[in-house]
């Protein structure tokens, strides 16, 4: 039955920060948990992992209620929280042993990591003296090491480089193989749409969209074309009474109202002969989906 997350409140006063978050993971795989910033996430990730109580809801693993304490857990939480003044292997031992990891385990452990994130040569260092990459991946050492059932990622790839995004990806990728239960918030759409298969929007506390990724794209249907050509196509998007949505050096952007109404287009370019160098026309982005939804203000 996996993590069930029923109808989850939490409250400020009079401020509802969460109203009624519910979500299943059935199976293991990668949930994404989105919103704006204030939109509720982080809250309803500590509350999960019981280090918050909800006003309402409950939260459950195989149908008895969850108590992260008692369950083999990994966290990465988005604010960092290395002991600055303490030497990394020192740190990440005594982490395991909250764990229930014994040393000899751990340091074994530990030296696998070690050597899959490239940070051996830190292992001795203070946290303080790493950079704020090289501690973003002695976290996720913390988060993983005790080989734990249920993983949650909050905004795990800010501020790393496209080399060490890229480690990191690998070892998510690593873990999704282990049938590891993730749960994965993050500003960076791409990956999202890269890693998950269900998701929840929040905007205000509120769940404004659900269900699988796939799915709510194709309920969209290919609503977006992107044309780069040798000539004048705005003058001919007009005629087939097409807005410029967006105007790139990569080409310009339309919403579409029906696939008739691109093709319509793609015929225009083909009868004047105009060079074609693109011609897309696709589901929309998670990232468009989330502007839409939870963009509301900004827009």
């Amino acid at each position: 039955m996996g993590l069930t997350v029923d109808n989850i409140v939490k409250k400020y006063g009079d401020k509802t920060v969460v109203d009624g978050l519910s979500f299943e993971m059935n199976e293991p795989g990668v949930f994404a948990l989105l919103g704006t910033n204030g939109a509720g996430k982080t809250t309803s990730i500590r509350i999960i992992l019981g280090m918050l109580a909800q006003d309402g809801g409950e939260v459950t693993w195989d149908g008895k209620k969850f108590l992260a304490a008692e369950k083999p857990v990994g966290y990465l939480a988005e604010e960092r929280g290395l002991y600055p003044k303490y030497k990394v292997i020192d740190q990440l031992v005594y982490f395991c042993t909250l764990r229930g990891m014994n040393r000899q385990g751990a340091l074994k452990t530990l030296d696998y990591w070690f050597e899959r994130l490239n940070v051996s040569e830190y292992k001795q260092k203070r946290a303080d003296q790493l950079s704020k990459g090289n501690q973003q991946k002695i976290q996720l050492i913390a988060a993983l090491a005790p080989n734990p059932e249920l993983v949650v990622l909050d905004e795990p790839l800010s501020g790393l480089d496209p080399v060490n995004a890229e480690l990191f990806k690998s070892v998510i990728r690593e873990q999704i193989k282990q049938n590891r239960y993730i749960i994965m918030s993050s500003h960076q759409m791409a990956t999202i749409e890269e890693f998950c298969k269900d998701i929840v929007i929040l905007d205000k506390g509120k769940t404004v969209l659900k269900g699988n990724l796939n799915a709510i794209k194709k309920g969209y249907g290919r609503v977006k074309l992107t044309v780069k050509a040798e000539g004048d196509i705005n003058r001919l998007a007009r005629e087939c009474e097409l807005t410029v949505a967006e105007d790139t050096p990569n080409g310009v952007s339309f919403n579409v109202q029906s696939e008739e109404q691109a093709h319509k287009l793609l015929k225009m370019i083909m009868d004047e002969k105009i060079p074609l160098i693109k011609y897309e026309l696709r589901e929309p982005t998670l990232n468009e989906i989330f502007i839409e939804k939870a963009g509301g203000d900004a827009q």
